[in-house]
């Protein structure tokens, strides 16, 4: 069975955020550029809810893993 990849819209209607593209955008200028040195599933602008959820897909490279691993690599970039 193949593991269905999420569009970014969905991953963050999952972590209860804004979902629009005009949203996305200005979470992601808003939050980046992540420092290398803080895990995603870390990072102080989450909820303990949200950290969890990274933190269980990443560990699990469940369905949600290659949309959080763009998550983090946007984050990562300066915008």
């Amino acid at each position: 069975m193949e593991s269905q990849i999420h569009p970014l819209t969905e991953l963050f209607e999952q972590l209860g955020l804004a979902s629009d593209p005009v949203s996305i955008a200005r979470f992601i200028r808003q939050h980046a550029p992540l420092d290398n040195r803080v895990l995603l599933a870390e990072a102080s602008f989450w909820s303990q809810d949200q950290k969890d959820f990274l933190r269980e897909e990443l560990l699990l490279d469940a369905d949600w893993a290659e949309t959080v691993d763009l998550l983090n690599n946007l984050l990562r970039q300066s915008h």
